[in-house]
């Protein structure tokens, strides 16, 4: 029998060295994988140029690359839940690869587009998110959201460290040299850290801390599983997912165009790309103390809390033009939002059942991503209308309300007063 045991392997713990080890592969993952989501802010300017397009169709890549990562994640997240998360990230190492390469070659904008919908986005990006923060959800009960918010911060660290190498390497060797360097590095280094993830995760991973200190909003959302929100699962996720592309639409629009925006204001791609860099570097900021609220609070209140600000952000944006506003408004914004998108991981775990986590969390990422889809498509649409910022920026405040009356109305539905009629009461 001690035989037995000790030739064994060793069970996966939550909340374990283990879990911690893992997640910084985690966040080194989706540093790189998520690379795409950033540098076509980068290189608009200079693929507009060679395709010889418009503002709003040198946007689309960005918007279809975005939708293929939103439906993409559903996609990983069924093959992770029922695989693993190694097989999607493999997937993932040479759709990005092969992605980046081939739109180096691509010879007109359209061939350009599909490439990033395709590889860089359903067969690529898409693995670096949904099954990433869903496989964290898995392995920390206590500290789910810290980990989850340290997890996604990957997203936002690969969009601080890369906009300006990339922009180094478009002004020294040309977007199209600069896509082959990009697709070589995913390629390799997606493929090595997938090897790291092949351990299961822990088998008791859809509880919540017990004990009469757990925080309340957990105990509720341990008592709600089955009718999130007093509703069926179902209608639940919809709202949800209106609610995502509501306010990754307002989300989109500055990390998407704060380059060309600088432009249009006389100043250098340069200090735009350092705007961009900056913004993202505080949405990591804003990612971890979100993180630590979300598990104060919970995921409901923390997105209510964190959409109202990012209103705020955009509408500080309406009368900035001076290069150091700029920059400070880039950087409040970036603060503001961070926490956003890692909040609906958080709200799919606290009110649906753990055994769909890699389905539900990537159909909700989904929505989050077609939102930053259309908010990178939409505003240069409006630019190309009226050659102007100013009414992109209001557009887009208008799907933030959205989003906020959506978040307010879940609220309402999860508190203990709220009417849920025909949700089943447990016995104790």
């Amino acid at each position: 029998m001690a035989r037995e045991t000790l030739s064994s392997p060793r069970p996966s713990l939550p909340d374990s060295r283990q879990a911690v080890m893992r997640l910084l592969v985690t966040l080194a993952l989706m540093t790189i994988g998520t690379t795409g989501m950033y540098i076509m802010a980068v290189v608009l300017p200079a693929v507009q140029a060679d395709f010889n397009s418009g503002r709003g169709v040198a946007s689309l890549p960005y918007t279809i690359m975005m939708v293929g990562f939103g439906l993409g994640g559903i996609l990983m997240g069924y093959l992770s839940d029922r695989h693993g998360v190694t097989a999607p990230l493999l997937v993932g190492a040479v759709g990005l690869g092969s992605g980046y390469i081939l739109s180096a070659m691509a010879g007109n904008i359209w061939v350009f587009i599909a490439l990033h919908g395709l590889l860089l986005g359903t067969l690529g990006g898409a693995c670096a998110f949904a099954p990433l923060v869903a496989d964290t959800s898995l392995w920390f009960v206590r500290y789910r959201g810290l980990a989850v918010a340290v997890a996604a911060s990957g997203n936002y660290l690969s969009g601080t460290i890369a906009p300006p190498i990339v922009q180094h390497f478009v002004q020294e060797v040309g977007w199209r040299q600069t896509y082959v360097y990009l697709g070589l590095f995913s390629l390799v280094t997606m493929a090595g850290l997938a090897m790291l993830m092949r351990a299961p995760p822990p088998k008791d991973h859809g509880g919540v801390p017990q004990g009469k200190n757990r925080p309340r909003h957990l105990a509720r959302a341990a008592a709600a599983s089955d009718r999130p929100f007093g509703m069926s699962p179902g209608r639940a996720q919809l709202l949800l997912s209106i609610a995502g592309v509501a306010c990754c639409v307002a989300m989109a629009m500055p990390q998407v165009h704060i380059v060309a925006y600088c432009m249009d204001l006389g100043f250098s791609p340069a200090r735009g790309a350092e705007m961009l860099s900056l913004m993202l570097a505080c949405g990591i900021a804003s990612r971890l103390f979100f993180g630590a609220v979300c598990d104060r609070i919970g995921g409901l209140r923390t997105l209510l809390l964190t959409s109202f600000l990012q209103m705020i952000a955009l509408f500080m944006f309406l009368p900035t033009r001076g290069l150091v506003s700029l920059y400070v408004v880039s950087a409040m914004f970036g603060l503001f939002q961070g926490g956003i998108v890692p909040t609906y991981a958080i709200i799919v775990r606290e009110y649906f059942s753990p055994r769909e986590a890699g389905a539900r969390v990537g159909t909700v990422i989904m929505a989050t991503m077609l939102g930053m889809a259309l908010g990178g498509w939409l505003p240069g649409k409006v630019y190309d209308a009226t050659h102007s910022y100013f009414m992109a920026f209001v557009f887009c405040i208008g799907w933030n309300l959205l989003n906020l009356g959506i978040v307010a109305y879940l609220f309402y539905r999860s508190r203990p007063s709220a009417p849920t009629a025909g949700a089943p009461v447990r016995a104790t």
